[in-house]
C-alpha cells in the first residue's frame, strides 16, 4: 500500500469502529485490563473477535501452552464480568512462533482474521489490536497479503527508539512476525514498551483505593497485579505498568497520548532497529498522558455491574 493510502488509514477514526483483539492474556495482568476496558468502551468500539496468542515465559511451558492458558484466561475474564457475548468469537491462535518471514502458522484465529478482514475496505477498515507477539497477525498477512488494504494494526511491540536496546517481550518472542508487520506496508500504529508505554503504571495502594470491592473483576485484578509485582520485583514498594490498555485507548476520543509519523523501522534478527528514510510511514506513539487514561480505565472497569 502506498503512503497516500497509509496516511489516510492512520487518521484516527470518527464514529464507532469494528475491532478484534489479539492477546496473550495469561502472560501478565495487563491483557485482562485491556480486554475489559475494550468491552466497556462499546460506545466507540465494537468488539468482533478475540484471539489467543502464543507466549513462553515463567507462566507457560511452551508457546502452545501459553496460547492455551491465554485462551482459558480470556474465558475466565468473561466469567468474572458475567458477560459471555464474545465467547463464541474467541479463537485459539498459533501454537508456535514464526520460524522465518515467509512461513505462516495456521490456526482458527488466523483463519478468522483473514475471513473477517476480507469483509472490510480501505475506507472502512477493521482495526486489529495486537498486544502480544505478532504471530497470528503476521500469519494472516502472509497467507492473504491483500488484507493489508483492509486492516489497521495497533501493535504494542519493540521499545522506544531512544532505548539502549530493543529486546521487548512481544517482538523478542517472534522477531520474524515483527519484521512481517513492519515490512508489509500495512497501516500500523506502534506502541513501544520501555521508554514510552511503561510510563502507564499503577500501584497497589492506588488500585485498592479506586477499585477494591467494586466488582469481582476489580478484586481479581488487584490480587493478580500484586502477585505479578511480587514475582517481578520482590520488594515492598512497587509500581506496575499495565501496558496493553494503551493501544485500546488510541481508538477512543479522550486526550490520552501523543503520536507522530515516522518511517517504518527495520527489525533486525538481533532485536535492534535499522532505518531507511525511503520506507513507508507508520504512526509511533511517543507519550502517554498517564492520569487522563488511568481515570478513564478506572471509571469504566469499576462500573461493571
Amino acid at each position: 500500500m502506498d503512503n497516500v493510502k497509509i496516511l489516510q488509514q492512520l487518521e484516527k477514526p470518527k464514529g464507532k469502529v469494528d475491532v478484534v483483539l489479539d492477546t496473550d492474556t495469561y502472560n501478565e495482568i495487563d491483557d485482562q485490563f485491556a480486554l475489559v476496558y475494550l468491552i466497556q468502551s462499546s460506545e466507540k468500539l465494537s468488539l468482533k473477535a478475540v484471539y489467543a496468542a502464543p507466549f513462553f515465559n515463567h507462566h507457560s511451558v511452551s508457546p502452545e501452552d501459553g496460547m492455551e492458558r491465554s485462551y482459558q484466561e480470556i474465558l475466565n475474564v468473561y466469567k468474572l464480568i458475567d458477560n459471555y457475548d464474545y465467547q463464541e468469537v474467541t479463537y485459539r491462535g498459533s501454537t508456535d512462533f514464526l520460524k522465518n518471514t515467509v512461513t505462516p502458522q495456521h490456526s482458527a484465529a488466523v483463519d478468522d482474521l483473514i475471513e473477517r478482514a476480507m469483509q472490510y475496505t480501505a475506507e472502512n477498515p477493521l482495526y486489529v489490536i495486537g498486544i502480544a507477539a505478532a504471530t497470528n497477525i503476521a500469519s494472516a498477512i502472509l497467507l492473504e497479503p491483500s488484507i493489508i488494504d483492509k486492516i489497521v494494526v495497533l501493535w504494542l511491540g519493540g521499545l522506544s527508539y531512544d532505548w539502549h536496546d530493543n529486546t521487548s517481550f512481544n517482538s523478542g518472542q517472534d522477531v520474524a512476525a515483527a519484521r512481517v508487520l513492519l515490512d508489509s506496508g500495512v497501516a500500523l500504529v506502534q506502541f513501544p514498551g520501555k521508554g514510552v508505554i511503561d510510563h502507564f503504571t499503577t500501584t497497589g495502594p492506588e488500585l485498592e483505593y479506586w477499585l477494591k470491592g467494586k466488582n469481582d473483576f476489580c478484586d481479581y485484578m488487584i490480587s493478580k497485579t500484586a502477585e505479578e509485582a511480587r514475582i517481578t520485583y520482590g520488594g515492598k514498594v512497587w509500581s506496575r505498568a499495565i501496558w496493553d490498555v494503551v493501544p485500546v485507548a488510541w481508538l477512543l476520543d479522550g486526550d490520552f497520548m501523543l503520536d507522530k509519523l515516522v518511517t517504518s523501522p527495520i527489525m533486525q534478527d538481533n532485536h535492534y532497529y535499522s532505518y531507511d528514510p525511503r520506507r513507508h510511514f507508520i504512526k509511533y506513539v511517543y507519550n502517554v498522558k498517564r492520569d487522563n487514561l488511568m481515570q478513564d480505565l478506572f471509571d469504566k472497569i469499576s462500573n461493571i455491574s
